[in-house]
């Protein structure tokens, strides 16, 4: 941060005038120090408005001249020279100096107090500061949005917006990817490909100067070993703080824009390396399958599985569709499996109903209200296929619409909990349930799903017709074809509970 002598003297509270020097008016100021020593320079940085009353400048002319040599070398930008104590006027040797070394050589009156000049410089200084660092907050989110919606172009142009800068984008060969702004001449192109080049890559951060006078700082982009090329800022002048803050966070999303496919290569390989093993295994050893479901698990290695059953396709569609989606905002890895109106995901095991229910979230009411939700209990992440199975049966016995039934909340459905139970009611859903499921797909009805409403609802038209969103005389309609093609009667108690568990068990 800096101003110039010029905007100094143009501060008309300070009444400051020009004695000479007047080539470096345009000399950048960055902090305004008092001294009274003969020999100042070995305490300063440069950029310094030395104010001094010349208590103890010398006197002879040679050492004007050698006093102002000392504070030029030194990088002092300007002397203000106070008049009225020391000396009544400047002396004219010192303004002759002055003009010799090109150090502008200022007249402070005696009613301005040097504390007046230095708070006026350092205050314009801090408001710069501010001024920058408000750009900064404001550029850094710009940049982050820019990697996410516009990739490696976008960041090169908010970086060149934010710097008022030219900024050039090579990749590790030195070919150019992106610029701003895209009228960069040849020229300048040729000299940062040529700066890159000249300079060992083991330098991470390289600045120079351009023949057309402008500084040049590149930066190379990469993460522990890997290169993947140079971010280059071309501007008028060395870049400050704020703006190499700004280049090094530019510099580091583009790190992680590079590194994002490479990390998707490297998945990818050693998901295709573990299918090739599992090819050529003899023994379909599955043991590097189980392995990839372990992001699905909690920290314990513990996983729960969530099984979904529709009663059509494009539902289990749109239920499958919601869960990816909330998972993908949770930054979850997605799990997930679906074979015609069912679907089974993967879920930590530390995940309860709460956050089942979240899932479905996306799917339209409708769809939420037929959809049977089925939870299995925390697993070890190996016996996934237990988890799978329990939230399959789960979701079976689970009411349509109603929240997702856990595996240890199945009363009522504890004879589908035996095998052998469950072939018997298979047996009879396979004569019972299955012409009935064969003439919904012939004829697109639902007559499946019309009598478990029916059953569940212990034979209330009412309730049954709102959960399948239809009149109750449509409903009516279609029990009578259901006892027709079964040759039953579904006012039997008897016959009702049969067929609900065998709806259960060939749902399961």
């Amino acid at each position: 941060m800096s101003v110039t002598v010029r905007w100094v003297l143009a501060q008309p509270e300070l009444s400051l005038r020009l004695r000479g020097g007047a080539s470096g008016l345009d000399r950048d100021i960055e902090f305004a120090i008092t001294t009274e020593l003969s020999d100042p320079s070995p305490w300063l940085s440069g950029g310094e408005l030395l104010l001094t009353t010349g208590l103890g400048a010398p006197s002879a002319v040679d050492g004007y001249r050698d006093y102002l040599r000392r504070l030029f070398d030194a990088g002092v930008a300007a002397v203000g020279f106070g008049v009225g104590l020391t000396h009544s006027e400047i002396p004219e040797a010192l303004i002759a100096a002055a003009d010799e070394t090109g150090l502008p050589l200022l007249e402070v009156p005696l009613p301005t107090p040097f504390a007046a000049v230095t708070k006026r410089v350092m205050d314009c200084l801090a408001e710069q500061r501010y001024d920058a660092l408000l750009r900064a907050s404001r550029a850094q989110p710009r940049m982050t949005r820019a990697v996410v919606q516009g990739g490696a172009r976008a960041i090169v142009r908010e970086l060149a917006v934010a710097t008022d800068a030219t900024v050039l984008l090579f990749d590790r060969r030195g070919r150019l990817l992106e610029r701003h702004p895209t009228n960069v001449d040849g020229e300048t192109v040729t000299e940062v490909s040529d700066l890159i080049d000249s300079v060992s890559e083991a330098a991470s951060s390289i600045v120079a100067q351009a023949h057309s006078g402008h500084s040049m700082t590149v930066q190379r982009i990469g993460l522990g070993t890997s290169l993947h090329g140079c971010l280059a800022v071309v501007s008028p002048k060395p870049l400050g703080s704020v703006d190499q803050v700004l280049l090094g966070h530019a510099n580091s999303l583009l790190a992680l824009d590079f590194e994002k496919p490479v990390r998707l290569r490297a998945a990818q390989n050693q998901l295709n390396s573990q299918i090739l093993g599992l090819l050529l295994s003899e023994g379909i050893d599955l043991e590097p399958a189980r392995e990839q479901l372990a992001p699905a698990a909690d920290d314990r290695g513990f996983v729960r599985a969530l099984a979904g059953v529709c009663p059509s396709s494009g539902d289990a569609e749109a239920v499958a569709s919601s869960i990816a989606s909330a998972m993908n905002e949770a930054g979850r890895p997605l799990f997930l499996r679906r074979t015609e109106g069912r679907m089974t995901v993967l879920l930590r095991g530390t995940d309860d109903v709460a956050f089942a229910r979240t899932l479905l979230a996306g799917a339209g009411e409708s769809v939420r209200r037929s959809a049977r939700i089925g939870l299995s209990g925390p697993l070890p992440v190996e016996r996934f296929a237990e988890a799978i199975d329990q939230a399959q049966l789960a979701a079976s016995a689970a009411g349509a619409g109603a929240a997702p039934l856990e595996f240890s909340a199945l009363t009522g459905s504890a004879l589908l909990t035996f095998d052998s139970t469950r072939q018997v009611l298979r047996s009879v859903a396979d004569t019972m349930i299955t012409p009935l499921a064969d003439h919904d797909r012939d004829h697109g009805t639902e007559l499946v799903a019309s009598l478990r409403a029916f059953l569940e609802a212990n034979g209330h038209w009412e309730s049954a017709a709102n959960v399948l969103g239809v009149h109750r005389h449509t409903l009516r309609s279609r029990i009578a074809k259901i006892e027709s093609l079964l040759d039953c009667r579904l006012d039997v108690a008897r016959v009702r509970a049969e067929l609900l568990l065998a709806i259960i068990a060939s749902q399961a």
